[in-house]
């Protein structure tokens, strides 16, 4: 980003404007290595910060609650377009504020408090929305979760058929947000329509690879499907509800009126822009790279003595537990933080530390595959977090340093998109 695209701001709130530069510089920096993020292009960039900002547009294209909306619906409308067009859906809804008031909405719109409910346990690897007991979710739905195999760190799906026939849960979710491997959507669709639960795919974290060919879909075998719009799809934080026509006007009477008011139509805007990059043969490749980093990554921890869920990954996603290197998993977060590797400290199945202090760590590829990066890149940083983590353990700040040095280094080698 120039500074012409921040004059304005500096003129009218210098304090504020720096702030902004200090986060551009840092996201130029350090390799962000958190799976849930991305760098969004100029296009998008440019897309959410217009005069969009300014129309207020209760309600769908063509049925309004304010005037004035000739532009917005056409705006709307090629979102929504270019989305049933990329993911071969029968409908899309690109109004929900984010991810979790997407699959709010999804409650609303099959769901009545005190239903059964079924998803992952957040520490298998799920999310909250998904009826974790801390989030609204696990309050007004009894929800039940189901989770991996202590031995192989997977789904197992004859387990949760058997859960599933005992608890006859009215929505069944699959995906979740620490995931590092495949999901059979045809499995799980396969134990939903068996005992008659509306499945619910939550693509949020794989919506790019899925778009882009890298993973399979959930279109065909689940009645909803939520994402967001930012992660691996590459666009800005917004979310997307896609269904079957036969759940269209539920899902669109759940999102609006029934959880928000007027959708952020610059937001809107920047999701139609990354859709249509999310539709061209670079896409395609970039979701590609991803997976192949990934793996590239996972197989360098593995060399070091890394303990990793599930043995590895097949996606953009490594789930690390850290109890074999005595450090846990916030701290080495921390640390490598400090040496300029971002990623976050995670629960690990089975994890007897407390989530806020747990003994993994989760890391991904989808931003450093942005900037251009490959497996020789992947290999170098495992090293760098290797040497991270041993400094972590002996609380040296100064080989965190050292690192960081050596980082910025090698960024300065791959431009970011967008800044």
């Amino acid at each position: 980003m120039g500074n012409e695209h921040l004059a304005a701001l500096e003129k009218g709130d210098p304090e504020l404007a720096s702030l902004v530069r200090e986060e551009e510089q840092r996201q130029r920096d350090k390799i962000r290595l958190i799976p849930s993020e991305n760098y969004v292009s100029h296009a998008v960039l440019e897309a959410c910060g217009t005069v969009l900002q300014n129309k207020y547009s209760e309600g769908y294209p063509g049925k309004r609650y304010y005037e004035g909306q000739q532009v917005i619906d056409r705006i709307e409308e090629l979102a929504v377009s270019r989305c049933k067009t990329l993911f071969g859906v029968e409908h899309a809804n690109v109004q929900p504020y984010s991810g979790s008031p997407a699959n709010l909405a999804v409650y609303l719109a099959f769901c009545k408090p005190g239903d059964t409910i079924m998803g992952m346990g957040l520490p298998a690897g799920g999310h909250l929305t998904h009826g974790w007991n801390v989030s609204i979710t696990g309050k007004y739905f009894r929800s039940v979760a189901y989770g991996v195999r202590k031995d192989t760190g997977r789904v197992d799906l004859d387990e949760v058929r058997t859960l599933a026939k005992k608890e006859q849960p009215k929505i069944l979710w699959c995906g979740g947000t620490a995931i590092p491997r495949t999901i059979d959507f045809a499995g799980f669709h396969s134990i939903a329509k068996e005992v008659g639960a509306i499945l619910v795919a939550d693509i949020a974290h794989i919506a790019g690879l899925i778009a882009g060919g890298a993973h399979p879909s959930p279109v065909g075998f689940a009645d909803v499907v939520s994402t967001t719009t930012h992660k691996t799809l590459r666009g800005p934080r917004g979310g997307i509800l896609m269904c079957k026509a036969q759940h269209a006007s539920a899902i669109d009477k759940a999102v609006f009126p029934g959880l928000q008011g007027g959708p952020h139509n610059q937001t809107t805007a920047g999701i139609a822009v990354a859709l249509k990059e999310a539709s061209t043969g670079a896409f395609k490749k970039y979701a590609h790279a991803i997976v192949a980093n990934a793996k590239a990554l996972a197989a360098e921890l593995t060399l070091r003595g890394y303990d990793l869920v599930s043995g590895g990954t097949d996606n953009h996603l490594i789930l690390v537990d850290l109890t074999g290197k005595e450090v846990p998993g916030k701290k080495a977060a921390k640390a490598l933080d400090q040496a300029g590797l971002v990623l976050n400290y995670n629960s690990v199945p089975f994890d007897p530390r407390k989530p806020f202090d747990p003994s993994g760590i989760r890391l991904g590829t989808p931003a450093v595959t942005s900037r251009g990066m490959g497996p020789a890149e992947m290999k170098q940083i495992a090293i760098w977090i290797d040497r991270g983590v041993q400094a972590a353990r002996t609380d040296d700040g100064a080989a965190l340093d050292r690192i960081f040095a050596e980082v910025r280094e090698l960024t300065g080698k791959f431009p970011a998109p967008g800044l």
